[in-house]
C-alpha cells in the first residue's frame, strides 16, 4: 500500500483536532514527520490548533520554532492560529512578541492580536494596537466595543460605538449587541434609547434578530413598559426573545405576568433553557408564588429535561425564605448536588434575619465565614440578629470583632444618567468633579425639607 499523502495526513490530524483529541493528532503529526512527509501552511495551522487546544506552551513554542527552522511559509492564518494558541496557553507576552516580529500583518491578524489582548483583558494594549492599526474594519471595532463592555467599562464601550458611527464603517448586529448589552449593564437607558432609534432608522431590526437584546436593555434600565411593547410587536417569539420578557418581568417584580409568559411560551412549544428556569423561579420568589414555584422546581428535570444549577437552588432558597419556611430551606441547601456559595448562604441568613431564627443563623453566619473570613457582612447581620433577642454580649463581641480586625463593608453605588452620560457615587467618595456643587444642592434641599416639615408638622 503506497504511502498516504499530505492531504490525507492533514485530514487525519484535523479529524482529531475537531474530536477534542490533541494529544493524538500531535503524535500522528510526529508519525509523518517520521516517515519525511513535510508539512505545509494548513498542516501546520491544524497542529499549532491542537498545542492550542492542549495548553501546553512549551509544546506550541516547539511547533513555532519548526515552523522557523523548516521554512514553512507562514500566511495570516497560520499567524492568527500561533496567536491565538499562546493566549489559549496562558501566555500573551509570547504571543504579542510573534506578533511583532511576523512579516505577516494584515487585517485578520491585527484583530486577533486585538481580541486576544482584550480576552486576556489587558486593555491598555488592546487599545494601544487598536490606535496604532494601519487599516480597521468592522471586526477591528467590535473586538473594542466587546473588549470594553465584557470587563464593566461600559462608558468607554458606548464611547468607541458613536466614534465608529461617524467613521466609515456601519455598525453590524455584532456590533449593536455589544453596544446594548453595555447599556444594559450601565443603565444608560438614554443612550440605550438613543441606539434603538438607530437601529430603527436604519433599518437593522427588520428580522427582529435585535430584539431580544433590547427587550433585556429596556428592562435593566427600568423601562418595562417598553420592554413588553417590544416584544408583543416582536415577529420573532424565539427562546431568547420568551426568556429576556420572563426575566424583565421577574426583575421587576410582576411575576404573575411573567408566569402568563411562560405558559404562551409553552403553549407556542418553544423549549425553556436554564436560563428561563433562572427567571421563573425568580417571579416566583418576587411575587410570592411558593406552590408554584415547588411545582416548576420539581419539574425542571421531569417536565423540561434540564438539571438544576446553583442558580437554580438560590432562587428557590430566596423564595422559601422570603415566606419564613427557613426549615424546608435549610433542607434544600444540605440536600444540594454541589456546595452552596455565598449568595445562598447570604439570602438564607438574610430570612433569619427577617424572621429572628438565631439557631439557624448561626448555622448560615458560620457557612458564610468559612467562605470569606474577611467579609463583615455575616457578622453583622448575625449581630442584628443576636440584638433582636436581646442577646447584647453576642451582639456587641461581633461588633467589636469586626472593628478589631478592620473588617470594612464593600461601599454601596448609586448612579444616575443625565444627558446620556451615567454618574456613579460610591459611599463616602468625594472624587466626582462636581462634589461641591452637588453637597451644595444637598444642603439647600435638606433646608428646604426643614422649612417645609416646619410649616406642615404632622
Amino acid at each position: 500500500m503506497p504511502q498516504p499523502g499530505l492531504v490525507l495526513w492533514t485530514l487525519m490530524i484535523r479529524a482529531y483536532v475537531c474530536l477534542t483529541l490533541p494529544g493524538e493528532a500531535l503524535e500522528l503529526f510526529r508519525t509523518m514527520r517520521r516517515v519525511g512527509v513535510m508539512p505545509d501552511m494548513v498542516a501546520v495551522a491544524t497542529v499549532i490548533s491542537a498545542s492550542g487546544l492542549l495548553g501546553d506552551l512549551g509544546i506550541a513554542k516547539t511547533i513555532h520554532c519548526f515552523i522557523e527552522k523548516s521554512g514553512v511559509e507562514v500566511d495570516a492564518f497560520v499567524s492568527s492560529t500561533l496567536i491565538n494558541t499562546y493566549r489559549e496557553c496562558g501566555s500573551l507576552t509570547d504571543a504579542y512578541r510573534f506578533f511583532q516580529e511576523t512579516a505577516m500583518k494584515n487585517t485578520v491578524v491585527w484583530n486577533t492580536m486585538i481580541h486576544q489582548s482584550l480576552e486576556h483583558n489587558n486593555l491598555d494594549l488592546g487599545k494601544q494596537l487598536f490606535d496604532s492599526m494601519p487599516e480597521r474594519d468592522v471586526a477591528s471595532w467590535n473586538s473594542m466595543i466587546r473588549g470594553f463592555a465584557n470587563v464593566g467599562q461600559y462608558e468607554e464601550a458606548l464611547a468607541l460605538f458613536h466614534d465608529m458611527e461617524i467613521s466609515v464603517f456601519r455598525p453590524n448586529t455584532l456590533t449593536l449587541l455589544s453596544t446594548l448589552s453595555a447599556c444594559a449593564s450601565h443603565g444608560a437607558l438614554e443612550a440605550g434609547g438613543w441606539i434603538h432609534s438607530y437601529v430603527n432608522n436604519n433599518d437593522l431590526n427588520r428580522d427582529g434578530s435585535l430584539d431580544s437584546s433590547l427587550i433585556d436593555m429596556y428592562s435593566k434600565c427600568g423601562d418595562i413598559a417598553k420592554a413588553i411593547q417590544i416584544f408583543e410587536e416582536s415577529p420573532r417569539r424565539d427562546l431568547f426573545t420568551w426568556t429576556s420578557i420572563i426575566c424583565g418581568l421577574a426583575m421587576h417584580g410582576h411575576g404573575k405576568k411573567a408566569l402568563c409568559y411562560f405558559s404562551e411560551m409553552n403553549e407556542s412549544q418553544v423549549s425553556s433553557d436554564e436560563v428561563t428556569m433562572v427567571g421563573v423561579l425568580s417571579a416566583c420568589a418576587h411575587a410570592g408564588l411558593i406552590e408554584q414555584g415547588r411545582r416548576y422546581f420539581q419539574s425542571m428535570e421531569k417536565v423540561f429535561g434540564l438539571v438544576p444549577k446553583i442558580e437554580h437552588y438560590g432562587c428557590m432558597v430566596d423564595l422559601l425564605g422570603r415566606m419564613g419556611c427557613l426549615k424546608e430551606a435549610y433542607d434544600l441547601i444540605m440536600g444540594m448536588l454541589m456546595e452552596a456559595n455565598e449568595i445562598i448562604w447570604g439570602s438564607f441568613l438574610s430570612a433569619c434575619r427577617v424572621y429572628n431564627n438565631v439557631e439557624l443563623g448561626e448555622v448560615a453566619a458560620r457557612r458564610l465565614l468559612e467562605l470569606d473570613p474577611r467579609d463583615p457582612w455575616g457578622r453583622v447581620m448575625l449581630s442584628n440578629i443576636y440584638a433582636e433577642e436581646a442577646k447584647y454580649d453576642r451582639s456587641m463581641g461581633l461588633r467589636k470583632e469586626i472593628k478589631e480586625k478592620g473588617l470594612k463593608k464593600s461601599p454601596g453605588c448609586s448612579s444616575i444618567e443625565i444627558n446620556g452620560s451615567v454618574h456613579g457615587f460610591l459611599v463616602e467618595d468625594n472624587s466626582h468633579p462636581c462634589y461641591n456643587e452637588i453637597n451644595s444642592m444637598l444642603e439647600k434641599i435638606e433646608k428646604l425639607m426643614k422649612h417645609i416639615v416646619v410649616l406642615n408638622p404632622m
